[in-house]
């Protein structure tokens, strides 16, 4: 999904997953003449050709997530990182170090062991040779999902930064405080390179959960009136309040569900769900039991269906075109697509920061 979003204008190098099945899915968009399945620790920077502008990686967020485990970048999953950070070491140690490096993942990683491993994460990118900054940005600027990830961005340290891409202290809409506070544990010089990345506000959104709907999704059934009545009992007050402000609008309206567990206010928990009719989807995760998957539910006065959320929509709500190829099983898709990232957010910041930062380092080149 982050070659979706760069564009035409880019040429993958090298792509790898560990995931046989996503693995299927970029073959089946992109071919399979770059991809390597397999565990990034066993790569060898011999496997990676060339010189790359740019080396994106997401890599796993569950031990760094606010619901994972927490184990941080030391946990088994999340420390795929530091076999990352040791590709791009030594593709510097031979001349090969990409120009822009950039990882995303979730916001999560701002708080994990206290902030501790964002900063050392940004510190192990510095020691590599690398300015490094970071942004908080929520696909629902550009989408109708709710989906905040941070990305940290860095730069080589020898190409210089043009100063229209940067600002001289942090944007409260990129940089909150929670990423504030990570940032103050960093070390000295890491603080002294760090840039403050200022890409521009994207125009207004101008689409909503209802205008990505399937009216006859294929790949998901529509619910009983049993289980959408299930759906309902499990609402509190407040979410039931939701409900039936929906129905007094007499027109469809479109709410997003999922099932949560929270304390019952008697010592307990129960599950919850909780409705939204804001125009957004909740964030895409990756169904790990009932619980993750995200619902839909359709009022229209008396009349109330609810179904779970297709694969097709999840797509739109990451903003793929319709071209892009899903896998076949719905688990299958779903999985890539709460995994994902979303492509309108790598565009906007592969049009305002990456290639205007290749642009003025060729033109240097160019007057050297």
């Amino acid at each position: 999904m982050a070659r979706a979003g760069l564009g035409a204008g880019w040429s993958c190098l090298f792509a790898n997953d560990f995931d046989p099945a996503k693995g299927v899915a970029y073959a089946a968009n992109w071919g399979a003449d770059s991809l390597r399945i397999g565990d990034i620790h066993k790569l060898k920077a011999g496997d990676l050709p060339g010189r790359a502008d740019l080396a994106w990686a997401s890599f796993p967020c569950q031990d760094l997530s606010l619901a994972g485990a927490k184990a941080g970048l030391s946990g088994a999953r999340s420390g795929a990182f530091w076999a990352y950070r040791d590709l791009i070491g030594k593709l510097a140690d031979q001349g090969r170090a990409p120009a822009i490096l950039a990882l995303e993942n979730v916001v999560g990683a701002l708080t994990s062991q206290g902030g501790r491993d964002f900063a050392v994460l940004c510190e192990a990118l510095h020691a590599l040779g690398y300015r490094v900054g970071a942004m908080v940005i929520d696909a629902a600027l550009f989408t109708s999902q709710s989906r905040p990830r941070l990305f940290v961005v860095a730069v080589r340290g020898d190409l210089r930064v043009p100063s229209a891409l940067i600002a001289r202290s942090p944007d409260p809409a990129h940089a909150p405080p929670a990423l504030l506070r990570a940032r103050a544990l960093m070390a000295p010089d890491v603080l002294h390179d760090w840039v403050w990345w200022a890409p521009p506000a994207p125009a207004a959104r101008n689409t909503e959960l209802i205008d990505v709907i399937e009216r006859e999704p294929t790949d998901v059934a529509w619910h009983t009136p049993a289980q959408t009545q299930r759906l309902l009992d499990l609402m509190s007050p407040a979410n039931l309040a939701k409900m039936h402000a929906a129905q007094a609008k007499g027109a469809m309206q479109v709410g997003a569900i999922y099932r949560r567990t929270r304390a019952d206010g008697a010592g307990g928990k129960a599950q919850r769900a909780e409705v939204r009719f804001d125009g957004l989807a909740g964030c895409l995760r990756t169904p790990g039991g009932g619980s993750s998957r995200q619902f839909l539910i359709f009022v229209e006065g008396a009349r109330i269906r609810s179904r779970l959320l297709c694969g097709r929509e999840a797509a739109r709500l990451m903003g793929l075109a319709d071209e892009y190829r899903l896998p076949n099983r719905y688990t299958d898709a779903y999985h890539l697509l709460g995994d994902g990232v979303a492509p309108p957010v790598v565009r906007h910041l592969a049009q305002h920061i990456f290639e205007p930062l290749l642009e003025a380092a060729a033109q240097r080149g160019a007057a050297a």
